[in-house]
């Protein structure tokens, strides 16, 4: 009898102690989960986020950071860069969080030639790309020989090509969004002297040349109104043109970060900042969230 109720005591404190042993693990499970949660968003507790943009004119960026600060606490540190280069590198270095200045195809066409993951974090904005000129009114003014400015980065350069296409100066191999070259030109009845500059050179250098091809960023930072001013525009109801609209951009790390998608969400992507770009930019560039 002594020896049964010592092997009963001894299978009661092994279930008891297999019980807390199970309750401890749940209680670790939970507070890992936890955990693993808040560093999904590195920006929870930040104070400060930096986002990149190409060009000086930034009075929609600064109306949203204001009322995301107001709101949050948390700063937005708008960081300018000279050129297309420059902001994708700062992000894959760390030295901003997210970036605003590129289309969809121009990230795209990034990341498989630098081997990055850079993603999409929100859809903000449709800005047609435009030919400009200081010395004609019209496309059909460009005579034999002139010279046309276009950017010399790769998916501008395709992107500016099927513009002047469109415009009727040259005709081009492919599709809109195929990496076309100077190469790929077929056709260019007037012999225009194409001339590939970096994009932020091409408003600059207008008195050089007959007519440019400008980013409309670029164009507005140059003090143009591009419905207004330029001598032909993109076709911004044209469904090919889908694949630049522009768009906020991060490591792929942060793209489930809540504060981020807060800020994009619940700050830009409304009707407040829907009317301040038709404002800013007096019907040039299009918002483009659904």
């Amino acid at each position: 009898m002594k020896n049964l109720k010592k092997i009963a005591l001894g299978l009661s404190l092994v279930l008891t102690l297999t019980g807390c042993g199970n309750k401890k693990e749940d209680t670790n499970s939970n507070s890992s989960a936890s955990n693993q949660a808040k560093s999904e968003d590195r920006f929870a507790d930040a104070k400060e986020i930096k986002i990149g943009v190409c060009g000086e004119k930034n009075e929609v960026l600064e109306d949203v950071a204001k009322r995301f600060e107001k709101d949050t606490g948390k700063k937005i540190k708008i960081v300018p860069f000279s050129d297309y280069n420059q902001p994708n590198e700062a992000l894959n270095s760390g030295d901003i969080d997210i970036n605003s200045f590129q289309h969809k195809k121009f990230l795209e066409d990034y990341n498989k030639s630098h081997k990055t993951d850079i993603v999409s974090v929100g859809d903000t904005l449709l800005a047609p790309m435009g030919i400009y000129s200081d010395k004609i009114k019209d496309v059909k003014e460009i005579k034999d020989g002139d010279k046309i400015a276009i950017p010399n980065d790769p998916t501008n350069g395709a992107r500016a090509l099927f513009l002047l296409q469109s415009a009727g100066l040259i005709e081009v191999e492919g599709k809109e969004g195929d990496a076309i070259t100077l190469d790929n030109i077929k056709k260019n009845p007037k012999k225009l002297e194409i001339i590939e500059l970096d994009a932020s050179q091409t408003a600059r250098n207008l008195t050089e040349v007959a007519a440019s091809v400008i980013n409309s960023g670029m164009a507005v930072d140059a003090g143009f109104i591009p419905t207004e001013d330029s001598i032909y525009l993109e076709d911004k109801d044209d469904p090919a043109k889908a694949i630049y609209v522009n768009i906020f951009a991060a490591r792929k790390e942060d793209k489930d970060s809540k504060t981020l998608e807060n800020f994009v969400k619940n700050y830009y992507q409304t009707e407040e900042t829907k009317k301040l770009i038709e404002k800013e930019t007096k019907g040039s560039e299009i918002p483009a969230w659904k």
